[in-house]
């Protein structure tokens, strides 16, 4: 487990795949539940997880991605639900872990340290060029009336700017989005690279923000396919990172 936010009462990481054949898509540590892993496994890699945490599982809540920008807010009402269709999570419930499964998309983990709420987004570049980090700081402020100025946020392990390769059509998708394309993109061969660390970490400022409070973990699971899920090296039918939050 990669620690990914050092304040005392909110616990914030990303999974690891442990020992494993890295070469094999599925070996590893995996609780994402439509994949086409064995159940099994991923049953027995989610109660080790409630286990480490000491929660129970309807309190270890992963959604169904889509690419798309919904958010959820996760409450004691829906606790166990499948969040299907859901791209980020919210909730201001104590021991309830919130996440995102990942393997080179972006996963972003805020946390509001006045009124203790927390989110979780699932950031592709299609979801990070529809500023779905914006979306997800919308709507902590409306439930929650949280301030961006005391957010912190955290931006996990995901595919980093030398390996993320691109076409002449997702550049223009980001540039049409208003993105500085001089501060993420460059173009070293061919084919353009876009930084989605940076991107994302700018679209968090214009929601307000303050870069001191954005951390990058700056780990790319392309290159660390050993330690994290690559969709891009192993596959799209592969194991997920989950990366996650909880106020304590």
């Amino acid at each position: 487990m990669l620690h990914l936010l050092k304040e005392h009462d909110v616990i914030a990481f990303s999974t690891e795949r442990g020992l494993v054949d890295m070469d094999k898509p599925y070996d590893g540590f995996n609780i994402t539940w439509y994949t086409d892993d064995d159940p099994k496994h991923i049953a027995d890699c989610r109660q080790a997880l409630c286990q480490m945490l000491d929660i129970d599982n309807q309190h270890l809540v992963l959604p169904r991605q889509v690419h798309d920008t919904k958010v959820a807010e996760v409450t004691a009402d829906n606790l166990g639900d499948k969040f299907d269709g859901i791209d980020a999570l919210i909730t201001a419930l104590p021991r309830t872990c919130i996440g995102v499964s990942t393997a080179d998309c972006v996963p972003i983990l805020i946390y509001d340290a006045h009124t203790r709420a927390i989110a979780a987004a699932h950031a592709g570049w299609r979801g990070t060029v529809a500023h779905i980090g914006q979306k997800t700081v919308a709507a902590m402020k409306e439930r929650y009336g949280s301030n961006p100025a005391d957010m912190k946020v955290v931006i996990g392990p995901s595919i980093g700017p030398d390996a993320f390769e691109v076409g002449d059509e997702v550049y223009e998708a980001f540039a049409e989005a208003h993105f500085d394309m001089s501060r993420i993109a460059h173009r070293p061969a061919q084919k353009w690279h876009i930084d989605l660390w940076q991107a994302n970490a700018l679209d968090m400022q214009q929601a307000g923000i303050s870069a001191s409070n954005i951390e990058i973990a700056a780990v790319c699971t392309h290159q660390h396919y050993d330690q994290f899920f690559s969709a891009r090296r192993l596959g799209i039918k592969s194991g997920r990172i989950y990366t996650a939050i909880m106020i304590k």
